[in-house]
Protein backbone atom coordinates (compact mmCIF):
# COMPACT_ATOMS: atom_id res chain seq x y z
CA UNK A 1 0.00 0.00 0.00
CA UNK A 2 3.05 2.25 0.13
CA UNK A 3 1.84 3.73 3.42
CA UNK A 4 3.35 7.12 4.13
CA UNK A 5 3.59 8.81 7.56
CA UNK A 6 0.81 11.31 6.75
CA UNK A 7 -1.68 8.91 5.14
CA UNK A 8 -5.31 8.72 6.21
CA UNK A 9 -6.59 5.19 5.62
CA UNK A 10 -9.85 3.32 6.21
CA UNK A 11 -9.68 -0.35 7.16
CA UNK A 12 -13.19 -1.44 6.14
CA UNK A 13 -14.29 -4.63 7.87
CA UNK A 14 -11.54 -4.06 10.42
CA UNK A 15 -12.58 -6.94 12.66
CA UNK A 16 -10.22 -7.12 15.64
CA UNK A 17 -7.99 -4.45 14.11
CA UNK A 18 -5.09 -6.60 12.96
CA UNK A 19 -4.41 -4.50 9.86
CA UNK A 20 -5.40 -1.18 11.46
CA UNK A 21 -2.71 -1.53 14.14
CA UNK A 22 -0.06 -2.49 11.59
CA UNK A 23 -0.97 0.52 9.41
CA UNK A 24 -1.07 2.87 12.42
CA UNK A 25 2.62 2.15 13.05
CA UNK A 26 3.45 3.31 9.51
CA UNK A 27 1.06 6.28 9.27
CA UNK A 28 2.64 7.90 12.32
CA UNK A 29 1.48 11.42 11.42
CA UNK A 30 -1.71 10.21 9.73
CA UNK A 31 -4.88 8.50 10.80
CA UNK A 32 -6.52 5.08 10.52
CA UNK A 33 -10.29 4.63 10.57
CA UNK A 34 -11.20 1.13 11.72
CA UNK A 35 -14.66 0.58 10.21
CA UNK A 36 -16.85 -2.37 11.14
CA UNK A 37 -20.56 -3.08 11.52
CA UNK A 38 -20.08 -5.19 14.65
CA UNK A 39 -19.93 -3.13 17.86
CA UNK A 40 -18.08 -6.00 19.58
CA UNK A 41 -15.20 -5.72 17.10
CA UNK A 42 -15.00 -1.96 17.55
CA UNK A 43 -14.96 -2.41 21.33
CA UNK A 44 -12.12 -4.93 21.04
CA UNK A 45 -10.12 -2.45 18.97
CA UNK A 46 -10.78 0.32 21.51
CA UNK A 47 -9.56 -1.87 24.38
CA UNK A 48 -6.40 -2.86 22.51
CA UNK A 49 -5.85 0.76 21.49
CA UNK A 50 -6.03 1.86 25.12
CA UNK A 51 -3.72 -0.94 26.27
CA UNK A 52 -1.14 -0.16 23.59
CA UNK A 53 -1.61 3.62 23.79
CA UNK A 54 -2.20 3.97 20.05
CA UNK A 55 -3.59 7.42 19.32
CA UNK A 56 -4.02 7.43 15.54
CA UNK A 57 -6.87 4.92 15.19
CA UNK A 58 -10.53 5.87 15.38
CA UNK A 59 -13.27 3.25 15.37
CA UNK A 60 -16.26 3.93 13.10
CA UNK A 61 -19.58 2.11 13.24
CA UNK A 62 -20.37 1.28 9.64
CA UNK A 63 -23.71 0.11 8.32
CA UNK A 64 -24.75 -2.37 5.65
CA UNK A 65 -24.87 0.46 3.09
CA UNK A 66 -22.20 2.92 4.22
CA UNK A 67 -18.73 3.13 5.72
CA UNK A 68 -19.94 6.32 7.45
CA UNK A 69 -16.91 8.46 6.64
CA UNK A 70 -16.93 12.07 5.48
CA UNK A 71 -16.58 12.97 1.82
CA UNK A 72 -12.95 13.15 0.62
CA UNK A 73 -11.69 12.04 4.03
CA UNK A 74 -9.33 9.15 3.16
CA UNK A 75 -6.68 8.52 0.53
CA UNK A 76 -6.62 4.72 0.84
CA UNK A 77 -9.15 2.03 1.73
CA UNK A 78 -8.20 -1.52 2.64
CA UNK A 79 -10.70 -4.38 2.25
CA UNK A 80 -9.33 -7.76 3.33
CA UNK A 81 -11.64 -10.72 2.71
CA UNK A 82 -14.71 -8.61 3.49
CA UNK A 83 -16.15 -7.35 0.20
CA UNK A 84 -17.86 -10.66 -0.62
CA UNK A 85 -19.74 -10.34 2.71
CA UNK A 86 -21.48 -7.07 1.76
CA UNK A 87 -25.26 -7.37 1.47
CA UNK A 88 -25.34 -4.09 -0.49
CA UNK A 89 -22.09 -3.99 -2.49
CA UNK A 90 -23.21 -1.22 -4.87
CA UNK A 91 -24.10 1.12 -2.01
CA UNK A 92 -20.89 0.27 -0.17
CA UNK A 93 -18.73 0.97 -3.23
CA UNK A 94 -20.53 4.28 -3.74
CA UNK A 95 -19.96 5.16 -0.07
CA UNK A 96 -16.26 4.39 -0.43
CA UNK A 97 -16.08 6.41 -3.66
CA UNK A 98 -17.46 9.47 -1.84
CA UNK A 99 -15.07 9.03 1.10
CA UNK A 100 -11.95 8.80 -1.07
CA UNK A 101 -9.91 11.80 -2.12
CA UNK A 102 -9.65 12.46 -5.86
CA UNK A 103 -6.42 10.44 -6.06
CA UNK A 104 -7.73 7.77 -3.69
CA UNK A 105 -7.21 4.04 -4.06
CA UNK A 106 -8.95 0.90 -2.86
CA UNK A 107 -6.88 -2.17 -2.03
CA UNK A 108 -9.15 -5.19 -2.41
CA UNK A 109 -7.96 -8.56 -1.11
CA UNK A 110 -10.23 -11.51 -1.90
CA UNK A 111 -9.71 -15.25 -2.31
CA UNK A 112 -9.38 -16.26 -5.97
CA UNK A 113 -12.52 -17.82 -7.41
CA UNK A 114 -10.46 -18.81 -10.46
CA UNK A 115 -8.50 -21.42 -8.46
CA UNK A 116 -10.54 -24.47 -7.45
CA UNK A 117 -7.59 -25.78 -5.41
CA UNK A 118 -7.85 -23.03 -2.81
CA UNK A 119 -9.49 -24.70 0.21
CA UNK A 120 -12.03 -21.93 0.86
CA UNK A 121 -15.78 -22.18 0.27
CA UNK A 122 -16.84 -20.74 -3.09
CA UNK A 123 -19.10 -18.21 -1.33
CA UNK A 124 -15.95 -16.66 0.17
CA UNK A 125 -14.18 -16.29 -3.19
CA UNK A 126 -14.31 -13.67 -5.90
CA UNK A 127 -12.98 -13.56 -9.44
CA UNK A 128 -10.96 -10.64 -10.75
CA UNK A 129 -13.50 -10.27 -13.58
CA UNK A 130 -16.39 -9.97 -11.10
CA UNK A 131 -14.56 -7.42 -8.92
CA UNK A 132 -13.59 -5.29 -11.93
CA UNK A 133 -17.16 -5.32 -13.26
CA UNK A 134 -18.65 -4.22 -9.92
CA UNK A 135 -16.04 -1.56 -9.15
CA UNK A 136 -16.05 -0.11 -12.69
CA UNK A 137 -19.85 0.25 -12.48
CA UNK A 138 -19.36 2.55 -9.49
CA UNK A 139 -16.62 4.80 -10.74
CA UNK A 140 -13.38 2.90 -10.30
CA UNK A 141 -10.74 1.60 -12.68
CA UNK A 142 -8.45 -1.37 -12.00
CA UNK A 143 -4.94 0.02 -11.77
CA UNK A 144 -3.14 -3.20 -10.92
CA UNK A 145 -3.51 -6.80 -9.84
CA UNK A 146 -0.49 -7.45 -7.67
CA UNK A 147 0.01 -11.19 -7.99
CA UNK A 148 2.00 -11.49 -4.76
CA UNK A 149 -0.38 -13.69 -2.76
CA UNK A 150 -0.77 -17.40 -3.52
CA UNK A 151 -4.49 -17.67 -2.71
CA UNK A 152 -5.83 -14.14 -2.95
CA UNK A 153 -6.18 -11.35 -5.45
CA UNK A 154 -4.63 -8.03 -4.47
CA UNK A 155 -6.52 -5.61 -6.71
CA UNK A 156 -5.84 -1.88 -6.65
CA UNK A 157 -8.66 0.33 -7.87
CA UNK A 158 -8.32 4.05 -8.52
CA UNK A 159 -11.12 6.55 -8.20
CA UNK A 160 -12.56 7.99 -11.37
CA UNK A 161 -14.92 10.93 -11.64
CA UNK A 162 -18.60 10.06 -11.35
CA UNK A 163 -20.91 11.29 -14.12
Amino acid sequence: MNIQPGDTIADVGAGSGYHAFKMAKLATEGFIYAVDIQPEMLQAISVKQSEQQVNNIQTIQGSEKSINLDENSVSKILLVDVYHEFNFPKEMIESMHKSLTSDGKIYLIEYKAEDANIPIKEIHKMSEKQAVKEFEASGFRLEQNIENLPWQHCLIFVKEKMN
